[in-house]
């Protein structure tokens, strides 16, 4: 699975689906996902060689567990330009939209000190984001990967 590599994704702008939202233990879960991505016209990221091979044009295979190593693939061959946008929640791949300030004040989680930041409300899951230490590991991560490219 690419729990992570999906997660990031979100954070850059992507729109990605995940295996992990399909029912556990179907037998027919390669068909269906190759299924969604013909429907879609979407690419299939897989760690999985033979899932790949079946894909054909419509996946990508991806070697290395390593998340860094991952994005560093999918950028060296345009799929990808690895920048954090706050696009989408990373959970849901919702699109996110600007936090309204009672939102803020409600998720008991969010800084005490806001002043100089901006906060991101997913609609779906009702889940807050904003820029602090997590997103500068996560573009810390995205330039380790490729440091050739900005990592905004």
């Amino acid at each position: 699975m690419l729990g992570t590599l999906t997660r990031y994704l979100r954070l850059m702008g992507y729109d990605t689906l995940s295996a992990n939202a399909l029912s556990p233990g179907n037998p027919r879960e390669d068909t269906v996902l190759l299924s969604i991505a013909a429907s879609d016209g979407r690419l299939l990221l897989t760690r999985d060689a033979e899932l790949a091979r079946r894909g054909g044009e419509r996946a990508i295979y991806l070697s290395s567990e390593d998340l860094t190593e991952q994005v560093r693939h999918l950028a060296a061959i345009g799929l990808v330009v690895p920048s954090l946008r706050f696009d989408r929640c990373s959970l849901c791949n919702t699109p996110l939209r600007p936090a309204k300030k009672r939102e803020v004040e409600g998720a008991d989680y969010a800084p005490k000190e806001r002043q100089g930041l901006s906060f991101y409300w997913c609609p779906l899951c009702r889940r807050l984001y904003w820029e602090g230490s997590h997103t500068r590991r996560i573009r810390r991560q995205i330039r380790d990967a490729v440091p050739d490219l900005r990592a905004d």
